[in-house]
């Protein structure tokens, strides 16, 4: 799991907010070319990676997706400093205090930290504590001698660059990784775990296995077009939600039994909880009324093939993520499970 978790980290300091994922997307193909798998990429930038199987005539397909959260440049306000709109669906209370980087269409990037438009409590005494956090009094404050709006557009920045959020990746001698974006940057090096493990180990999978990185999941088209046309079956893999309510936890991975868009196919998920069993991998089942995944996109349009839905427990999902090496481990072991057996 040591490499793992160091990949884990690699990827999680790569910034990818849903619609600037290149750099992510290369690091992983790297991964998956080192390990020899054919791998070839998207009209819209997706990643396939795939490792032939006993049977050639059908194929599964597991998926996880490298987009994430973030932030665009709105608006250039006449103080110097900068409104931004959503990428992916989040609290805004959950960035106040971030630290970010704004990239700029030529390349270059700068530094900043989100605030209210009322950061001061010696300034504005009460209103610190009863500003509403929305995108109206919400801010950037850039680390340059920025006065003015013509003194943003200066440096370069405009509208439309992307805002990144500083991950703040740190792992845990208890084994708890803490980070920003493990949604579902965890299951992307859980799909690269459960290729390394079959090449290094020589085990052909009973079906050709395509691995799908997909880019536009956190905006809900993430695997809406492009599945390799043999797919009988799909799985996402992507983060479990613990919580009030939920049986999810930050050791397990879950096997989804239904989410916002609907059940999940009843067949595969027994299937999935049975091999669980059989192999002694600790498993918990949950249903997610707010939650879509890749799995949702493919079949809203229109694929035919059963789909189900796997992935580790992270704790705080869209805000202060967490989880434990202990949920990566186990989401790998079932996805070896079901890919052999």
């Amino acid at each position: 799991m040591e490499s793992i978790v160091r990949d884990l980290e690699k990827l999680l300091k790569i910034p990818s907010p849903t619609g600037n994922t290149h750099k992510a997307i290369d690091f992983v193909e790297e991964l998956f070319n080192n390990l020899g798998l054919k791998t070839a990429k998207t009209v819209k930038g997706a990643l396939v990676a795939t490792i032939e199987g006993k049977n050639k005539d059908k194929e599964v397909t597991l998926s996880a997706h490298v987009d994430t959260l973030g932030a665009m440049v709105k608006e250039i306000k006449e103080n110097g400093r900068l409104k931004i709109a959503q990428l992916g669906g989040y609290v805004w209370n959950t960035i106040e205090g971030e630290h970010v980087h704004i990239e700029t269409l030529c390349g270059k990037t700068y530094t900043g930290t989100i605030m209210t438009t009322k950061a001061s409590s010696h300034v504005h005494g009460e209103g610190t504590k009863t500003i509403e956090r929305n995108a109206e009094n919400l801010e950037i404050r850039i680390d340059e001698k920025v006065l003015s709006h013509d003194d943003v557009i200066n440096l370069g920045i405009n509208v439309g660059d992307f805002v990144h959020f500083d991950p703040r990746t740190v792992v845990t001698e208890s084994g708890f990784i803490k980070s920003r974006h493990l949604d579902d940057k965890a299951g992307v090096i859980s799909l690269i775990a459960i290729a390394r493990h079959l090449v290094n180990n020589n085990i052909m999978p009973n079906f050709t296995t395509n691995f799908f990185i997909s880019t536009y999941e956190e905006v809900g088209h993430g695997a809406a077009a492009s599945i390799p046309n043999k797919t009988f079956e799909f799985i996402a893999v992507d983060m479990a939600a613990p919580g009030e309510g939920q049986t999810s936890d930050e050791f397990s991975v879950t096997i989804a039994a239904k989410d916002s868009s609907g059940p999940y196919d009843y067949d595969l998920r027994k299937r999935l909880i049975n091999l669980a069993k059989e192999n002694s991998i600790n498993y918990k089942i949950d249903i997610y009324p707010y939650y879509g995944s890749d799995g949702s996109a493919a079949l809203r349009s229109g694929y035919d093939f059963k789909v189900g839905l796997i992935g580790p427990g992270v704790d705080a999902s869209h805000s202060f993520e967490r989880t434990h090496i202990e949920a990566i481990e186990n989401t790998i072991k079932l996805g070896i499970a079901y890919l052999t057996n």
